[in-house]
């Protein structure tokens, strides 16, 4: 299958994980881009800082399918395996919560699971071809775990782990070639090197949990690694293109995967051909952990009246592998720019298909172009759409159509937003917006008649019920609660 013509033709350059370098794009199979990014644990709601990693992956898979890529994108949902520390310590996340909940642990999943599709719908993520529930494939997990557990794993009282030392140059994604750099991981008698690792939890004599299985190993659940190497390749096939998720899966999460995907395949190779990593998003209030009790969450954002693709715009301002510090003000920022951008797409709502032939749209498309293709500079890609937004005397139908092209990558949705679609309510708000707007324009009236004595009782108004009206306002009389 051949790439069909793409209006942004450039190379792209990809950052790889596994060997620190950018390193052109090429398709295991012709004509298309298989990725699978590490989905979240349904155990609790996602923080913005999880959602970040989402927002990075729906730009690389809107890249891939701009480029003429046939995209077939999974995201794994955990709803069994991960325990409370990473690193094979500690007590499975469901089970905790379902314990704490006095619910069961598949309603503790499903009820998670919708808040964090909320999240992906709400920050414009496209769905993925699948979405994979990581206990539809226990069975295929069990028979992945026997196919390499005589060569590559041990069997020790509390179930089944896979030897590191059977595999070439473990931990090199980490870059930690020694059990010292693995400085997470916790020590388990018997275990023969510190990184070695569960491949299958044996359930203890005289417990039980809700989500286990019999195996080969004694009754029990898999190992949380197991799940995404058994269905990247049973949905994506090995090698596949590109695994993505973020920097913390760096260090023990993927080269443990890596090191099943070797063992299965029976070489040195990491079943994915580029591994990417996005940063983290730092608050300095510590509210980004959930272990905080009251985290910053998406709703929470909407609720103190931030449309959520400010918060998506936020997430672009910096590259995916620097860290972004989450403030208010930087939020508030974001919502500001992307009101601009909004003001100045909506004149253009309606106008019909067009080639992009002017020469200055040409050579902008050509610059967001370069930009996307090193390594999703988006940026850099964003100052490209604020100069075609800028733009004057162009065809109105040639610059939608550009502004179209480099939207479908960066994910707003421009093409049919309008301004008032980004006038959020705040939860405590003691006004409707309708009232606002009928007030303003009472008070637009009063000032045209230079009744002004009415224009400053109209502001104190609504000042009393909490709406601050921007007159300096160079977008134009704007306001928020």
């Amino acid at each position: 299958m051949s790439v069909p013509p793409s209006p942004l033709p450039a190379p792209l350059r990809l950052f790889n994980s596994l060997t620190r370098e950018a390193e052109k794009f090429s398709p295991v199979h012709a004509g298309e881009a298989r990725v699978y990014s590490c989905g979240p644990t349904v155990y609790n709601f996602p923080h913005i800082g999880n959602m970040r990693a989402y927002v990075f992956a729906d730009v690389l898979g809107r890249t891939l399918s701009a480029k003429g890529y046939k995209l077939t994108h999974v995201i794994n949902i955990t709803d069994v395996g991960h325990l409370t520390d990473d690193a094979d310590a500690g007590e499975d996340k469901l089970e905790k919560s379902a314990r704490e909940r006095a619910q069961s642990i598949w309603e503790i999943a499903r009820f998670y699971t919708e808040a964090y599709w909320a999240d992906v719908k709400a920050l414009n993520i496209r769905q993925p071809a699948h979405w994979s529930i990581a206990t539809d494939y226990v069975p295929a997990m069990i028979e992945f775990a026997r196919s390499i557990a005589q060569e590559h794993c041990y069997e020790l009282p509390g179930g089944l782990y896979f030897d590191t030392s059977t595999v070439p140059e473990y931990g090199r994604l980490a870059r930690s070639a020694t059990d010292e750099g693995e400085g997470r991981i916790d020590a388990v008698e018997g275990k023969r090197h510190a990184a070695d690792f569960a491949i299958w939890r044996k359930t203890p004599a005289g417990e039980s949990r809700q989500m286990e299985w019999d195996s080969p190993w004694g009754r029990g659940a898999p190992g949380w690694h197991l799940e995404c190497s058994v269905m990247a390749h049973a949905l994506l096939g090995f090698p596949f293109d590109i695994h993505t998720g973020g920097i913390d899966h760096r260090e023990i999460h993927h080269p443990n995967e890596i090191a099943q995907n070797q063992a299965f395949c029976h070489s040195d190779a990491s079943g994915a051909k580029i591994w990417m990593h996005n940063n983290f998003l730092v608050e300095r209030s510590g509210k980004m952990s959930k272990s905080s009790g009251e985290f910053l969450r998406l709703p929470l954002l909407v609720a103190k009246g931030y449309h959520p693709l400010a918060y998506r715009l936020m997430c672009l301002q910096a590259h995916y592998r620097s860290e972004l510090e989450f403030s208010w003000d930087g939020l508030g920022a974001a919502l500001v720019r992307l009101k601009r951008l909004v003001m100045a797409v909506e004149p253009l709502h309606g106008e019909g298909p067009a080639q992009v032939q002017d020469p200055r749209l040409a050579g902008l498309l050509h610059q967001f172009d370069v930009a996307i293709s090193d390594d999703l500079n988006t940026p850099m890609a964003l100052t490209v759409l604020d100069e075609v937004v800028a733009l004057k005397k162009v065809d109105g139908a040639q610059k939608a159509a550009a502004i179209g092209i480099m939207d479908a990558v960066l994910g707003f949705g421009l093409s049919d937003m309008k301004r008032t679609d980004l006038r959020i309510r705040p939860s405590d708000a003691r006004i409707e917006p309708e009232a606002v707007t009928a007030a303003l324009d009472e008070r637009i009236a009063a000032r045209a008649a230079k009744d002004f004595a009415r224009s400053d009782a109209i502001r104190d108004e609504l000042a009393a019920a909490g709406v601050a009206v921007m007159d300096g306002d160079p977008l134009g009389w704007d306001w928020k609660l």
